[in-house]
Formats: structure tokens, sequence, C-alpha cells
């Protein structure tokens, strides 16, 4: 049995790899946006559709390669009016969504399900709170122009191991969950399965 993430995410892939987990990474070549438009569509709020995506991407893979664990995940960042902010298409709207942020609570909803012969057999979602402190617009226009593009691909444009940690002013929660993998307590489960030693 071996431990597939349905991700080509290179964090997650280095949260499993400097932690010892072996694992293959493979796309589960799920429509995302369409998934969670529909989501979205039918009321599911941030957590249900963090666990729902992650579900999904596990169960795309798990039907394929039934004898091993699938290991889903996904992210959704929450405002404070409890809308929901998507990766920024360019610097532009990744310059407008930080400035929606600043000076304000926002929650990282981070969830992990894993599939076996497809069907959910493990899951666990976890959420983080970040305060943003109220940054100028002269340090926005520093930090874009070290980070675009690698921000990219990331929920909130930030990524706290790098010039994002300069954003926030109070971080609450699990470091790996704002990292996008609940990763202690997915570590607990492949205990139990043999995937890492107990």
């Amino acid at each position: 049995m071996r431990l597939i993430l349905a991700s080509q995410s290179s964090s997650r892939r280095a949260m499993l790899s400097a932690a010892g987990v072996p694992y293959d990474a493979m796309v589960p070549a799920v429509d995302e946006e369409a998934a969670k438009a529909a989501l979205k569509q039918d009321g599911v709020e941030a957590r249900g559709l963090a666990d729902a995506l992650a579900e999904l991407k596990s169960l795309k893979l798990s039907t394929r390669h039934p004898a091993d664990l699938i290991l889903g995940c996904d992210q959704v960042l929450v405002l404070a009016d409890d809308s929901m902010l998507d990766k920024p298409k360019d610097r532009d709207e990744a310059g407008a969504q930080l400035m929606q942020m600043r000076g304000s609570v926002i929650r990282l909803i981070s969830a992990a399900v894993i599939s076996e012969g497809g069907t959910p057999v493990w899951r666990h979602v976890d959420v983080a709170s970040l305060t943003m402190r109220p940054f100028s617009d002269r340090f926005l226009s520093i930090y874009l122009d070290s980070e675009w593009p690698a921000i990219s691909g990331c929920v909130g444009c930030f990524r706290l191991e790098g010039l994002g940690i300069q954003l926030f002013s109070r971080i609450q929660g699990n470091h790996f969950t704002i990292l996008g993998l609940p990763l202690m307590p997915l570590l607990d489960y492949l205990r139990t399965r043999g995937v890492v030693a107990s």
C-alpha cells in the first residue's frame, strides 16, 4: 500500500518529504473551479467547501488506484465578512485582494481527506486565524515586486516562509494548517496504517 498525494502543490510535497513520509504525487484532473462554483451555488459554507473539494480530489484518484491511500487536500481563505477569496488571476488582482484584507482578521481552512478503494476513510479540517497588519501602500508595492509571480498560486497571495510573514501582526493556529495541510493529525493516521513507523 502506498500513499498518493492528489496534488502537485510544492508546499504540501515539501511538508510530506520533510516529515519523512513516503509518497507519490499525481494530478487528480478535477475541474476545481466548476466544482467550487457548484458547491457555492448550493450554499456550502467555507469549511464544507474545503472538505468537499479535498474529498473530490481524493476520490477521483482512488477509483483509479483502489489499493492505495489517496490524500486529497484543499484550502479556503475566509474574510472577516465570511466571503471567500480565490487565487489571484494577475498581479493587479493580488494587490486588490491584499488591500481588501489589510488591517483585518482572515481565516485559513485546510482540509485533508484520505480515500481507499473509492471510499473516504479519514478526514480532518483545521482552521487558523491570521491578523493582517495595516501595511502601507509602499510596503504593498515592495511586496508585490518581490513576491509576484511566486504568490500567483497562493490563496491569499502570501507565503509565510518568505516576505509574506511581514503582512501579519498576529497568527493563531498550526503552522502546517496555514501552509495547506493539517500535518500532525495526518501523521497520526498514517502511523495507524503503517505508512510511517509508530
